[in-house]
């Protein structure tokens, strides 16, 4: 064991004997404090042989000192080290979380013959549309944000076990696709035909954000309500194994906030699964089939503020990385759950924060919304993540547009895609500027200056983040959507629209790859698979 660790496993066992709460105290802080001193960027990949090193410091910054945290520790008989020997996301069979990957870099590995020129819909598949009003509306059908498919080909040793329980239908392929849907429902669809290919399972409340597959293929998915609708709110885990939920968890008597929704997409990193809750809680789950046991939880103010968390967690290493309500971003060492460092940006971050490694040093990108007044610019941001050190940051004015009793936020809801091939030295964001009625533009910047190589205007706003596309000569495409129904297909090197083509109402979902197509969910009712051509 590195020494450094060995103090925290010390600690560990000691408040794991007393009340199993660790409180925290700490004192002011400036955001750009960063002590590099006692750096030498041991997250860094050795320049000789690529390889990356197995745990990340056991350490904290200055810019932390503004986190006040209480560690609560329920298994008392592990110490809570991740084990990180295998990297389970990247021999996954498809794709199983938001973005694809603990990186949240969508480098889903959509590859095209040649320069294509159109956008053909190979099939549409109608959920129910969901009449029962709440305190919060209608919320009908399809899929809200961040409403990722998820899709997976099942092993034969898996469709032994799902055919034999006879929990999918005799005429369904291995390829399925996974649906949340604001029906109160998950879906399950076959990725050839658009047929169901199981029942869906209801789960009572709509489910706005991306679940997330088990990587293991234990037949864990790992779903949350967005709003209440018929029960009480919380996290599931759906055997898929047996078609029903298998464990369930409601409010949090030691939440700061009452709001118990889950939006954000579950992520799996080594023996543990981590789980950040808009109550303001980060939660550290020991993963069993079927089933979760609660090793432990973190949850936070920051100068006296609980923000609710609903972007998902990056991780690199055992380090995470959140991103919250009052535009923080929090790196958290998950052995312990303790902050390392924190940056901050100007308001609401619901963009979740996406890691890219470059020449050896890995960088996480985020930006942040145009909500509470005074803020008049969205910030977009590149940080070593490693240090919270800023790299660049950059200021685009939006705004918040009022209609009527409803307001639509500017700036970032979508998640950044860092370009690939002859692309590699930019990264993508869509980007909500609402100063003529609801329009949005596409950004490109340059990774290394921050500089916008350019930002070309969609028809309308767009909350759905990018994916990216390959031809066999390394020239990368984007694909995106907006909030009136639209696709682009879009040059990645230069920005030009190849084609734009109306396929559905409202895509605010995120849409996901695989070969030359992609599946997205609409609002309504629609669920789409696209192929590029």
């Amino acid at each position: 064991m590195r020494r450094w660790l060995i103090p925290f496993v010390c600690l560990c066992a000691f408040h794991s004997c007393g009340n199993g709460t660790i409180k925290k105290d700490h004192v002011s802080h400036s955001d750009d404090n960063v002590n590099d001193s006692t750096c030498t960027h041991p997250g860094t990949s050795d320049p000789i042989t690529g390889v990356q090193p197995t745990h990340l410091p056991d350490t904290t910054y200055p810019s932390a000192s503004n986190i006040r945290y209480d560690i609560f520790i329920r298994d008392t008989l592990s110490d809570g080290c991740v084990d990180l020997r295998d990297d389970i996301y990247t021999h996954a069979p498809g794709v199983f979380t938001f973005r694809g990957s603990p990186y949240r870099d969508a480098s889903f590995g959509g590859i095209i013959d040649g320069r294509p020129s159109e956008i053909r819909v190979d099939w549409k598949y109608e959920t129910p549309y969901d009449t029962v009003s709440t305190s919060h509306g209608r919320w009908g059908g399809g899929t809200g944000w961040t409403g990722q498919p998820l899709i997976v080909h099942w092993p034969d040793s898996c469709m032994r076990i799902l055919r034999g329980r006879k929990v999918i239908y005799p005429s369904a392929s291995a390829d399925e696709v996974i649906i949340g849907s604001l029906d109160r429902h998950i879906h399950f669809i076959d990725l050839h035909t658009g047929k169901d290919t199981r029942d869906p399972i209801c789960v009572d409340n709509p489910i706005k954000g991306t679940p997330t597959l088990d990587p293991t293929l234990n037949g864990n998915l790992y779903a949350g309500h967005g709003v209440p609708a018929t029960a009480e709110m919380g996290a599931l885990v759906i055997d898929l194994y047996n078609n029903d939920i298998s464990h369930f968890y409601g409010r949090d008597a030691k939440a700061l906030r009452g709001w118990n929704a889950y939006d954000s997409s579950p992520i799996r990193t080594g023996q543990f699964l981590f789980r950040p809750g808009e109550n303001g809680i980060l939660y550290k789950y020991t993963v069993l089939p079927g089933s979760l046991i609660l090793h432990s939880s973190m949850r936070y103010t920051v100068n006296g503020h609980a923000p609710g968390i609903e972007a998902s967690m990056a991780c690199w290493i055992n380090y995470g990385y959140l991103a919250d309500n009052a535009g923080n971003i929090i790196c958290v060492n998950l052995d312990n759950l303790r902050p390392v460092w924190l940056y901050r940006l100007a308001d609401d971050i619901d963009s979740t924060p996406v890691l890219a490694e470059e020449d050896g040093v890995m960088y996480l990108y985020t930006g942040c919304e145009v909500e509470h007044e005074g803020v008049t610019h969205a910030e977009f941001v590149k940080l070593d993540a490693l240090t919270g050190k800023c790299i660049w940051k950059d200021r685009t004015e939006a705004f918040r547009h009022d209609e009527d009793t409803k307001h639509f936020d500017g700036g970032y809801y979508a998640t950044s895609l860092p370009g690939a091939g002859n692309c590699s030295h930019l990264v993508f964001n869509n980007i909500v500027i609402n100063n003529d009625n609801r329009n949005g533009n596409l950004t490109a910047f340059d990774r290394k200056s921050g500089r916008k190589v350019y930002s070309i205007p969609l028809k309308y706003y767009a909350w759905s983040s990018p994916v990216g596309l390959l031809d066999r000569d390394g020239r990368q495409y984007i694909v995106t959507a907006d909030c009136a129904g639209r696709i682009y297909l879009i040059d990645g090197i230069d920005g030009k629209t190849i084609s734009c083509k109306q396929v559905g109402a409202n895509f605010e979902s995120s849409p996901v790859v695989i070969d030359s197509s992609i599946v997205i969910g609409s609002r309504g009712t629609a669920i789409y698979k696209l192929t590029i051509r």
